[in-house]
């Protein structure tokens, strides 16, 4: 049972903040604002200064986001999912319950998937868009695959992308996965720790971004500038960067600009 459940049982919840539910359950207060913004999540009540509250069954209806998030469901899908099944909660616990088992089935399958890559990796054989496929699986990979082909598919960068990841094996795949995982750790501590964004330290970590798309394809300066552009304009990216830390997307957006000015 989930803290949230705890205190609605017992009778103690009380109506919180964003601030108090940020702190308390584990949320960015931008995230919670995301949720409202597209409507997954409304505050119920407010304060008489305006201020948005959430109640107990509000906190109810986060705990079910918050689950098939780790779950992997996108926010799209999450959305249909509360929307069917309405705000009862023994319909999410048992919805949940079957998609557990459900990714229970899928996490099999990944193993024999995996195995299989094992196997062609101990003959340095390149990873396969259907190995990759298996690996990441289906529904996000050639959604990105399709929207990153409509908006690049003419440039270079594109084909450059397309070029050295097609000689990509699992090991290096591993380690982009492992710089990503390390960069976005030292992302969120520079800006829960309130680095300046126009600093040495977010300069090297705005560096540090760079060489990895270099990765796929060349990224000078400006390109990259282009890039945090899209962190802000686009909400997905936001929300993504807004996971690591509260203020993430603008903080990296402000130092690859302050890096790109000094380099310029």
């Amino acid at each position: 049972m989930t803290d949230i459940e705890q205190l609605s049982q017992t009778g103690l919840m009380e109506a919180l903040t964003v601030g108090q539910v940020a702190e308390s359950f584990g949320v960015t207060v931008r995230t919670l604002h995301h949720y409202d913004e597209i409507g997954l999540l409304h505050p119920s009540e407010r304060t008489t200064a305006g201020y948005r509250l959430y109640t107990a069954e509000d906190l109810q209806w986060l705990s079910a986001i918050v689950v098939y998030r780790r779950l992997g469901f996108r926010l799209e899908e999450i959305g249909e999912l509360l929307a069917a099944e309405g705000r009862d909660v023994i319909d999410h616990l048992r919805r949940q319950r079957d998609a557990v088992r459900a990714r229970l089935a899928e996490m099999s399958d990944l193993v024999d998937a995996i195995e299989q890559r094992l196997e062609a990796e101990m003959h340095n054989e390149p990873a396969t868009t259907e190995d990759l496929k298996k690996l990441f699986g289906d529904g996000p990979f050639e959604e990105y695959q399709e929207e990153a082909e409509q908006r690049w598919g003419d440039t270079d960068a594109w084909a450059q992308s397309r070029q050295r990841t097609a000689r990509m094996t699992k090991e290096q795949w591993a380690q982009v996965e492992a710089e990503t995982e390390a960069f976005e750790a030292d992302l969120g501590a520079a800006v829960r720790d309130g680095v300046p964004a126009d600093g040495e330290a977010a300069a090297a970590l705005a560096e540090r971004h760079r060489v990895t798309i270099n990765r796929f394809y060349d990224c000078d300066h400006e390109f990259q500038v282009c890039l945090a552009q899209m962190y802000l304009s686009d909400p997905r990216f936001t929300a993504q960067y807004e996971e690591i830390a509260s203020g993430a997307a603008q903080w990296l957006h402000d130092a690859i600009l302050a890096n790109a000015a000094a380099h310029g």
